[in-house]
């Protein structure tokens, strides 16, 4: 059975960015995919120092939800990742979590299925949906898909119920990253991973 771990970085429980989520949810569920949601919007977590400190320990040196989330992650074989809109980007709270989160795993992600969910009144969507994507980019996780950018509008709680076409594209982003996960793991038993090459870091000094 395919695992979902849902990262809801909204500090409103209950509120829209939970209405998007629940809707993922759903379907998962009728597709047999185990789901776990944790909001860690409402959570203090302070952002990355770069101290290098997980590369000696294997984890972050700041003990808090990150280090509960990391073998979470790495169960998982996808990830969601959803944020309301403050000032045309995502919450700071789950940037922070994020940013410690992949740089302080170090465990192969290649090929977990990433998706980023956002919800907004109205502006700032797609930068924010772009930049979640990001994480996802940098260390090999195909991005899940959907008939929309995956955005749902709402204001005043409960209003994301009444977006029936921000519903529906969450309804089909958790069809299509189900198949995805499910086709993966075919692809895996018949061909295996794709091979890696020896990283050779460049520095823009040298």
């Amino acid at each position: 059975m395919p695992k979902v771990l849902i990262i809801n970085g909204s500090p409103r429980v209950g509120g829209n960015t939970s209405i998007a989520l629940e809707e993922m949810v759903k379907v998962f569920e009728t597709e047999g995919v185990e789901t776990e949601v944790v909001q860690i919007g409402n959570k203090d977590i302070r952002g990355c120092i770069a101290c290098g400190t997980c590369f000696k320990k294997g984890q972050c040196v700041f003990d808090d939800v990150v280090n509960e989330l990391a073998p979470k992650f790495e169960e998982a074989d996808g990830l969601v990742i959803a944020s309301p809109v403050y000032y045309a980007s995502a919450n700071a709270t789950l940037i922070a979590c994020l940013d410690r989160l992949f740089y302080s795993t170090h465990f192969d992600k290649t090929m977990k299925v990433g998706a980023s969910v956002v919800v907004a009144r109205r502006g700032g969507l797609s930068a924010t949906f772009d930049e979640l994507n990001k994480y996802f980019t940098i260390c090999g996780m195909p991005i899940a898909s959907s008939q929309y950018w995956n955005s749902v509008h709402g204001r005043e709680p409960g209003q994301a119920s009444e977006d029936l076409e921000g519903l529906q594209t969450m309804r089909t982003l958790a069809r299509n990253m189900t198949f995805l996960m499910k086709s993966i793991e075919l692809g895996k038993k018949e061909y295996g991973l794709p091979e890696k090459e020896e990283w050779q870091p460049t520095h823009f000094i040298r």
